[in-house]
């Protein structure tokens, strides 16, 4: 028996605060470690898959700070999620070349697969 999570990212939906001018060159950050969630037991007991939608801040070094949950499918995967993204370690954004903080929507997939 195999257990399968997938961590849906880059697919990482990312959203900017406030707009950018089409003139300003803009880099999204880029996930650099990235650490799994636990499967919750129950859940992969059951073969319960989900997602976490978890909006968050990527600061000035790269670090997630504010994560909050936008929507889940399940409240069971929403502590695994918001624990094992506050350990990934982004590459910052850029903003016409300088490094900032910028406002991110990730969401978090649990799949299982019995194989």
């Amino acid at each position: 028996m195999k257990t399968i999570l997938v961590i849906g990212l880059l697919a990482l939906a990312v959203s900017f605060s406030p707009p950018v001018l089409a003139d300003e060159a803009v880099e999204a950050p880029v996930p650099v470690r990235m650490v799994p969630p636990k499967y919750p037991i129950q859940m992969r007991q059951n073969g319960v898959g989900g997602v976490v939608t978890v909006k968050c801040t990527v600061d000035e070094k790269g670090n997630v700070v504010e994560p909050t949950v936008e929507k889940t499918t399940h409240d069971a995967f929403v502590q695994p999620a918001l624990e094992a993204l506050r350990k990934w370690k982004f590459k910052p954004a850029k903003k016409a070349g300088e490094v900032v903080a910028m406002r991110v929507t990730i969401p978090i997939q649990f799949t299982y697969a019995d194989e």
